[in-house]
């Protein structure tokens, strides 16, 4: 109608995708997640580099569990900027944290009790080597140390499950992110040229993906790692290269479709260079079914990480992964600490539903027929 404002097809898809309360729930968390790897090294309980901080003594307690600390100064220390600290992964204390259940103190010197202490032995500091505050400074009772509270208990190396689970969470993303990024790089290129130029180039390429189609995707994942070796970047390589695949013969189906339209005949015969056909006119239609397959593919990567990390082929402890952590306690799961293994399997079904929540939600927003 005249004078009648017209909609563009990015709001109608967002209009779409927003009335979809489980897509809008499931990216709303993607999105939570984001934030605590982003920023995590900063916000979460222990900002030690991969939240490795290990105290022995306090193995395998309770969620809610509360202990006092004191500060043992190191005599090397150690400054982190920033960027470091992010870069890294979170930064190296200037002292070691050392649980107690008594403290004596004096002018010079500090007793202390440590928490669940064999024979009950004592250790005695100096008192200019410890780093002590006044929890309780009543005239009837004072309270001396550092209280830090373990939210979800700590592991069987007495290290805080909550700052794992929040250090954990950066690799899943990680490995998900870079995995789709070269999923694209090698998918759509191949897709891409196959589609467009057909003949012998597109008999040659589907040869390739349909060779590499027919290797199963863990085996392939398996083969590659023990070639260049496992680690925390060798995944990102290892995962990327095996899920190009899908979006290659996806890429190609669409623009055999859309190769044969009459826009794309008008810009051939007003002479429009190949490459600019190729990107500005087929690439960005081709875009919707390879959001939501790359939707699909992150949480796939998230699968696959899981699981190298769990047979030891992924994340190397001490890098915190999901994987690796259900590794460490899987033993647990018949006993009442069963919850150490069960909390990070969560953690990868939450985000892997939610992957596919949002990408079941982006091929609705996307279907122009609906």
């Amino acid at each position: 109608m005249i004078g009648q404002k017209s909609i563009s097809p990015g709001k109608i898809a967002w209009r779409k995708f927003r009335s979809n309360p489980l897509s809008l729930g499931g990216s709303v968390f993607i999105l939570a997640i984001c934030m605590v790897s982003l920023i995590g090294p900063f916000i979460r309980p222990d900002k030690t580099i991969h939240a490795n901080d290990q105290h022995l003594s306090l193995a395998r307690q309770k969620p809610g569990f509360t202990a006092n600390f004191v500060h043992v100064i190191k005599a090397h220390q150690e400054k982190s900027s920033w960027w470091t600290t992010w870069m890294n992964g979170g930064r190296n204390n200037s002292w070691e944290g050392l649980a107690y259940e008594k403290i004596s103190i004096s002018r010079d010197s500090v007793i202390i009790l440590p928490f669940n202490s064999l024979n009950n032995e004592t250790k005695i500091f100096a008192a200019h080597d410890i780093e002590i505050a006044c929890i309780e400074c009543g005239e009837a009772h004072k309270r001396f140390g550092f209280e830090k509270k373990f939210i979800l208990g700590t592991d069987k190396y007495g290290r805080d499950l909550l700052s794992r689970l929040m250090a954990g969470a950066f690799i899943s993303l990680a490995v998900g992110f870079i995995a789709v990024l070269i999923s694209l790089l090698v998918g759509l290129t191949i897709g891409l040229i196959a589609g467009y130029y057909r003949g012998w180039i597109d008999n040659l390429l589907m040869w390739f993906t349909n060779v590499i189609w027919s290797i199963p995707t863990l085996i392939m994942v398996m083969a590659i790692t023990l070639i260049f070796g496992s680690g925390f970047w060798k995944i990102f390589l290892a995962v990327g290269l095996t899920m190009w695949v899908e979006v290659a013969r996806i890429a190609r189906g669409q623009v055999l479709g859309i190769r044969e339209k009459e826009y794309i005949e008008a810009a051939r015969a007003l002479g429009f260079k190949e490459s600019r056909i190729i990107f500005k006119h087929i690439l960005p239609n081709i875009m919707g079914p390879i959001i939501v397959i790359s939707a699909a593919n992150f949480a796939s990567a998230i699968l696959i990480e899981a699981g190298l990390s769990f047979m030891g082929l992924g994340a190397q402890i001490p890098t915190p992964s999901w994987g690796n952590m259900i590794k460490e306690h899987y033993s647990f799961i018949t006993t009442d600490m069963a919850y150490l293994a069960i909390i990070p399997g969560l953690c990868i079904m939450m985000l892997v539903l939610a992957f596919m929540m949002v990408g079941s939600g982006l091929r609705d927003a996307l279907d122009t027929r609906l």
